[in-house]
């Protein structure tokens, strides 16, 4: 049992499980009841996601220190009692359940589930 984490909108790899949608906003021209077969997601979960602002200051990141300070806040946001809870819950979950999750940008390296895997890790999850 583990977590995975994936772009959205790629196959499905054997054994991911459950795939987490922690995206702001869904994809653009895609039904809901395609989400699933289209290998976006299984559950929309926005609360592991940066706010829009943050969004805004992961795109317009352009060195490692901008990247820095994105990763920074979006540790700050996650710190937040809400999310805490979501990534402690996952983080348990991954020891006895496979599921994914994941985020639309091509390179995870400037995305946020790259934040998002650090912060599991830390919480000790389990990964695939």
């Amino acid at each position: 049992m583990s977590v995975r984490i994936v772009r959205l909108g790629t196959a499905r790899e054997a054994g991911e499980g459950t795939r987490i949608g922690t995206v702001r906003r869904v994809p653009r021209g895609v039904p809901k009841e395609r989400y699933a077969r289209e290998n976006w997601f299984d559950v929309w979960f926005p609360l592991l996601s940066p706010t829009p602002e943050l969004m805004a200051q992961a795109k317009a990141a352009e060195t490692e220190k901008d990247w820095a300070g994105f990763t920074r806040a979006f540790k700050a946001e996650m710190a937040e009692p809400a999310p805490r809870h979501a990534l402690d819950l996952l983080a348990t979950l991954s020891h006895d359940s496979d599921f994914s999750v994941g985020c639309y940008c091509e390179v995870e390296a400037h995305c946020h589930r790259s934040v998002l895997r650090a912060l599991l890790a830390e919480r000790g999850a389990k990964f695939a």
